[in-house]
């Protein structure tokens, strides 16, 4: 059996299944309902994380 894989829905600002919205309007797959919970958080860390990286790459 496979694991279980959530996502974040976009539309709905939810946490669901395979089984939920279409994969467009959301996020993931997450191994856990907790990773999934939080994926507007780490996409917005991830994006400070490589804005910075950039602007130390060209040398702002």
């Amino acid at each position: 059996m496979e694991p279980e894989q959530w996502f974040y829905c976009l539309k709905h600002h939810t946490v669901e299944t395979r089984d939920g919205c279409a994969e467009r309007h959301r996020l993931g797959p997450y191994a856990t309902r907790e990773e999934a919970e939080h994926a507007l958080q780490s996409v917005a860390e991830r994006e400070e994380r490589l804005t910075a990286e950039d602007r130390d790459w060209r040398g702002d």
